[in-house]
């Protein structure tokens, strides 16, 4: 697959990426479903695994994407295979993972 420069980086991406919001889940935020639903996370695996094999290296994610369950599932599916990814995150939510509940936001850099 193509590569593209990524801004000013030196970074070589795809310009197709993997968004990953979806092998999160469900979570809630102000009191209400969020995320995608119910998931298979086997298949939400073979699915970046499906990327990668077919030259897509830019994979999205976020801190509140399942609260931390679309991250896990990446280190998963990533196993022995880091070095072939560009992983774009954002931050800010604060979650808790036994209510899968946003609780605030923090952007303090410690």
């Amino acid at each position: 697959m193509e590569k593209r420069i990524l801004g000013r980086s030196n970074l070589e991406v795809s310009p197709m990426g993997i968004g990953c919001w979806a092998i999160g889940g469900q979570f809630y935020l102000d009191g209400k479903m969020d995320g995608y639903g119910i998931t298979d996370d086997l298949e939400s695996i073979k699915a970046v695994q499906t990327a990668l094999d077919l030259g897509i290296n830019f994979i999205d994610t976020a801190d509140c994407y399942g609260i931390g369950h679309s991250e896990e599932l990446l280190g998963t599916a990533l196993k022995g295979r880091r070095d072939s990814a560009i992983l774009a995150t954002k931050f800010g939510f604060v979650g808790n993972e036994a209510t899968k509940t946003i609780q605030g936001v923090c952007y303090d850099p410690a």
